[in-house]
C-alpha cells in the first residue's frame, strides 16, 4: 500500500467521522433542543454554507480520486504529512467533546434556542467558541495531510465570516443571560484560551 493510498484512506476516516458527529449532535438539537428564537444569522448562513461547499469540493475529490484535483497539490514532506494526520485525529475527540457540551443548544445560525442555557464547562471552560478552533484547526490539518492549498484558501474568508458572526453570537447571549455571560466572557478566550 502506497503512502499516497493510506493518507486518503485516513483522510476518509477523519472526515466521515467529523461529518457523522456533527450530523448526530445537530440532527438531535433540532429535534430535542427547541426552536430557535428568532431567526437571525440567515443572512450569513447561506454565504458559510458556500463557501463550505467550495472548499470541500476538492478535498472530496481528493479522496474520490487524486488526479482530479492535481492542479491544487502542493509538495510537503511525508513526516510533515503524518504531523497533520494527527493533528487531525487528536481534533476528533475535541470536537466530539464540543458537541456532547453543548448538546442541545447547537444552532446553525448565531440565534438561541428555547431553552438554551449557558454552557461553561468541558471546552468552553476555556474557550467561548471552541467548536470554531476546534473545526479551523480540524481543517487546515486535512490540507497539509492531503498536500492540497484549497481547503485552507477557502478557510480564511470562511474564519473570516465566523468572526464578524461570533460579534452577534456574543450579543444574543448577553441579551439572554446577561452578567453571567460578561463574567464568563472575562474569565474565557474567545477563541483561545486566555492566558493568566
Amino acid at each position: 500500500m502506497t503512502n499516497e493510498l493510506i493518507f486518503r484512506l485516513l483522510t476518509i476516516m477523519l472526515f466521515v467521522t467529523v461529518l457523522s458527529i456533527s450530523i448526530y449532535f445537530r440532527h438531535r438539537a433540532e429535534r430535542q433542543g427547541g426552536q430557535l428564537n428568532q431567526r437571525e444569522g440567515q443572512r450569513l448562513l447561506l454565504p458559510l454554507r458556500l463557501l463550505g461547499l467550495v472548499g470541500l469540493l476538492p478535498l472530496i475529490g481528493y479522496m474520490m480520486n487524486p488526479d482530479w484535483v492535481s492542479w491544487a497539490r502542493f509538495d510537503l514532506p511525508t513526516w510533515v504529512r503524518w504531523i497533520a494526520a494527527l493533528v487531525a485525529m487528536g481534533t476528533l475527540p475535541a470536537l466530539y467533546a464540543v458537541f456532547a457540551t453543548i448538546g442541545n443548544n447547537i444552532s446553525p445560525t448565531e440565534a438561541t434556542r428555547a431553552g438554551h442555557q449557558l454552557i461553561t464547562s468541558g471546552p468552553y471552560r476555556w474557550i467561548r467558541h471552541p467548536l470554531y478552533t476546534f473545526g479551523a484547526l480540524f481543517f487546515l490539518a486535512l490540507s497539509v495531510l492531503t498536500t492540497h492549498w484549497w481547503p485552507a484558501l477557502f478557510l480564511l474568508p470562511g474564519l473570516a465570516a465566523l468572526i464578524w458572526r461570533v460579534r452577534f453570537e456574543e450579543t444574543n447571549l448577553i441579551a439572554r443571560f446577561g452578567d453571567d455571560y460578561r463574567t464568563y466572557m472575562q474569565q474565557t478566550g474567545r477563541f483561545l484560551p486566555k492566558l493568566r
